[in-house]
């Protein structure tokens, strides 16, 4: 899991691009990013999310979001990437609908 706090702009992506990459980097392969403690997000960090999103896909893994702020929220559902990365409501929801396996199986 990876937490995040604060606001996710074109000053901060590249850490949640960074944060990411370390995770693959180091194996894993299925990710929980935390927003709870995100209020805002701009089309940089949608950016950095979808581009690490592909990226956990060609290794085999699964990234998804929790615990969405309203206003990421709004976001996320204005430009459909809520379509292509799975959003829950919490960590714990999210932790459960992800594969257990070695490598995540999509869907």
């Amino acid at each position: 899991m990876l937490e995040v706090r604060g606001e996710l702009d074109m000053a901060t992506s590249p850490q949640l691009r960074d944060g990411l990459q370390r995770l693959v980097d180091a194996g894993d392969r299925r990710v929980v990013v935390d927003l709870a403690g995100v209020g805002f997000m701009d089309s940089s960090a949608l950016g950095a999310l979808v581009m690490m999103f592909k990226t956990f896909g060609q290794v085999g893994g699964r990234l998804c979001l929790a615990a969405v702020q309203p206003a990421v929220r709004s976001v996320l559902t204005v430009t459909s990437v809520d379509r292509v990365i799975h959003v829950y409501d919490s960590v714990p929801a999210a932790e459960a609908d992800l594969p257990s396996g070695n490598g995540a199986t999509g869907g």
